[in-house]
């Protein structure tokens, strides 16, 4: 049975935010790590990986890896690689066996977008991170053309759910570092 942290919430305001809180992680994440990304489509979850990569200090931009599935990013100094990877279409135990992460899991920060349900059994020391955006928001007619980017303004609250033992008080730290809008909830 796995021991369950604090959870906390942040508020971003935009995605410059949402990078800072990644960038602002990555002191306390360290090889071995897992964490799990998840979110509705355009939430935020590959802008978070790409602050946990600026902060991790490794090379090249982070992307979403949708379409290649799984991206590694070699640290540029001493820090641990980060493997980024999306399980968007992994359907089965097999699937996500064919992806190798288990191989690799001590030796980089292993982040997954759409892990959830299938990556669990990869460590029972994980943290999951939430990307929740508000729904909703008034559309503008410009030229006789909707624009949808007014609806979303930006906003995200983050909730970092750690579980197992590894995760302490220094998520928080973490997460306060960033000088947002942090709640800790239990």
């Amino acid at each position: 049975m796995t021991e369950q942290s604090h959870i906390i919430e942040v508020d971003t305001a935009d995605a410059h935010e949402t990078r800072l809180l990644g960038r602002c992680l990555a002191a306390s994440v360290r090889a071995g790590d897992l964490l799990m990304l998840k979110g509705e489509l355009g939430a935020g979850k590959t802008t978070f990986a790409q602050g946990l990569g600026e902060g991790l200090n490794v090379r090249g931009r982070v992307s979403s890896p949708t379409f290649i599935v799984a991206r590694v990013h070699p640290p540029l100094g001493d820090g641990p690689a980060l493997i980024h990877a999306d399980a968007y279409r992994i359907t089965s135990l097999e699937d996500l066996e064919t992806l190798d992460l288990d191989s690799s899991l001590d030796e980089a920060v292993t982040v997954v977008e759409w892990g959830e349900g299938k990556t669990e059994a990869l460590s029972d020391q994980r943290l999951e991170i939430e990307v929740k955006r508000p729904i909703g928001g008034v559309a503008t007619v410009s030229d006789g053309a909707i624009d949808l980017e007014a609806m979303d303004d930006g906003h995200r609250t983050i909730v970092l759910r750690p579980f197992g033992i590894r995760w302490g008080h220094e998520l928080e730290d973490a997460a306060r570092a960033s000088d947002l809008n942090v709640r800790v909830l239990h």
